[in-house]
């Protein structure tokens, strides 16, 4: 792990190298510097203007951004005919203004891997201990806001940083949306492009189970692995009698753990654990309960992250147990900690459940005083056992809880947000097409007991208002409803597979009020972390 950055530190070859030989890097600069043309006279001749000035980007002695083309959109890069940078891309080229080409470009995998080369920094890279967060796209389709949202908060942040992930998805989400993990990255790469980010960014492969999942997602150039070792984790290790706690214990897969039951007594049963707030004292009933309950969600754990490193490339870890049914207590977060440093398991950030109920799509449920005790003690933790970030998932519309996290742990933690962005393309249909949205909203009714299974939530389906009863006007504020929201959070996918096309077309036909609606909403989220 670098100690500046806290980033793990793999001398291995990144994702999507370029293997052609014409594929030239090439150095973002000025338009004056460049340019023998006008800048006003190229800008009155092109679509850049008017259709997504933000991409419009300079480099060497051409230009690239994107365009309206035909409903749809396309990459337009501008060069002399024998620039590097043309051979970079697929497309259509034809003669432009004074001796240059215009090529067209479709926005696929393809060329979005060309544009790493030319644009370096889209490329994911590793983010170490910055804070950061995570924007998942259930859609493809909310970058260029999830952008400008950042872009706003930070140029008010005096400075203060926070680091995006715009491809983020779990293999479930991909699943329920009919994507793949290429098209997250590639939907997310020109997204950014799109919105004018031209920093570092990372790219999350979210709640992966299988080994199967991790093939999948380094290859479409993932850099930040989430592993989700919740199947692992015995719930039942918080009530059960000891005896059944022991017997549990002495069936772990001491094997993959390297170590044994007469290990884990000396190692732990009576130690003090001293952090820079507080100490811990763990007993023997605690040890015992703690193995229980995580000892195979380590082992797990142990074995995605060897898998990993055997990949060859560049990554940062992620581990989450929050998926679960009972909370993290700061002891089990202790023993979680100590026995995957002792297997050699490097991370960069970790979340506990936490107490209280963070479910999906609304603010979190619960005693904030106890919360803010509850975070206090895990941030101790993680600063000095790692130090790591603590990591909130399920961390969509969780206002009343950012400011308590951000200060408990000093800037080391990750935001993690999937679904709101979708709840608010929603948004977007109630206020353009009523009889749509309606149609939405009776779907997720129907759907909602069956598509809640996998989720923890609590809305009831008889405070949930039937469509016809509900005015045009007071349709978009069913979005801000606990019981509606919920049902249109985990309907999504059966949603989508039901309105896709629908939504889509819809979405594109409203593309500017979808984007200038996700920066609103995610300016809210992004401002309490810096």
């Amino acid at each position: 792990m670098d100690p500046r950055t806290g980033a793990v530190q793999q001398v291995r070859q990144p994702p999507f190298v370029m293997m052609e030989d014409d594929v030239v890097e090439v150095e973002a600069v000025t338009m004056q510097d460049t340019f023998h043309i006008d800048q006003r006279e190229l800008q009155q001749r092109t679509n850049v203007a008017r259709d997504y000035p933000a991409s419009f980007t300079a480099v060497e002695n051409g230009a690239l951004w994107i365009e309206a083309a035909e409903g749809s959109k396309r990459l337009a890069v501008m060069a002399q005919p024998d620039a590097a940078l043309l051979r970079n891309f697929v497309g259509d080229a034809r003669p432009f203004m004074d001796e240059y080409i215009l090529q067209s470009c479709p926005l696929n995998a393809a060329n979005a891997r060309a544009l790493f080369q030319v644009l370096p920094k889209l490329r994911p890279t590793l983010l170490g201990l910055t804070t950061s967060a995570g924007c998942g796209d259930r859609l493809g389709l909310a970058t260029p806001g999830h952008v400008r949202a950042l872009q706003q908060v930070l140029a008010a942040a005096s400075g203060r940083a926070i680091a995006p992930i715009f491809a983020q998805q779990s293999i479930r989400e991909m699943g329920r949306t009919q994507r793949t993990a290429e098209d997250v990255m590639t939907d997310a790469t020109w997204g950014a492009f799109q919105g004018g980010w031209r920093g570092s960014v990372g790219a999350d492969a979210d709640h992966l189970k299988t080994t199967a999942d991790i093939d999948t997602t380094v290859a479409a150039g993932f850099t930040f692995f989430t592993i989700d070792p919740g199947e692992y984790v015995d719930n039942e290790a918080d009530a059960a009698p000891i005896d059944v706690v022991r017997r549990k214990v002495e069936q772990l897969p001491w094997s993959t753990l390297e170590s044994s039951t007469d290990d884990l007594r000396r190692s732990y049963v009576g130690r003090r654990i001293t952090l820079d707030d507080r100490t811990v004292v763990l007993d023997e009933e605690v040890v015992w309960r703690a193995a229980a309950k995580y000892g195979g969600a380590v082992a797990h754990v142990s074995s995605m992250y060897r898998h990993l490193v055997s990949k060859g490339v560049p990554f940062e870890l992620e581990i989450s147990v929050d998926e679960t049914e009972t909370p993290t207590s700061h002891q089990e977060h202790i023993y979680i900690v100590q026995e995957l440093r002792r297997l050699k398991v490097e991370w960069v950030s970790l979340a506990p459940r936490y107490i209280g109920r963070f479910e999906k799509g609304v603010d979190f449920i619960g005693d904030l005083g106890v919360l803010r005790a509850d975070l206090a003690g895990h941030a101790a933790i993680a600063r000095s056992l790692g130090p790591y970030k603590l990591s909130l998932h399920s961390g969509s519309d969780k206002f009343s809880v950012y400011a308590i996290i951000t200060g408990v742990t000093q800037g080391l933690v990750h935001l993690k947000t999937a679904g709101t962005s979708y709840l608010e393309a929603l948004r977007v249909v109630a206020e353009v097409d009523s009889a749509f949205f309606r149609e939405i909203l009776a779907f997720g009714r129907e759907h909602y007991e069956t598509d809640k299974v996998s989720y923890h939530v609590s809305a009831d389906l008889n405070r949930v208002p039937t469509p016809a009863t509900v005015p045009d006007q007071a349709l978009p504020a069913l979005l801000d409803d606990f019981d509606a929201r919920q049902v249109l959070h985990v309907t999504f996918g059966s949603a989508l597979a039901e309105f896709r096309s629908r939504l889509f077309d819809l979405l594109r036909a409203h593309e500017e009020l979808y984007t200038q609606t996700i920066t609103a909403h995610f300016v809210r989220h992004l401002t309490p972390f810096v």
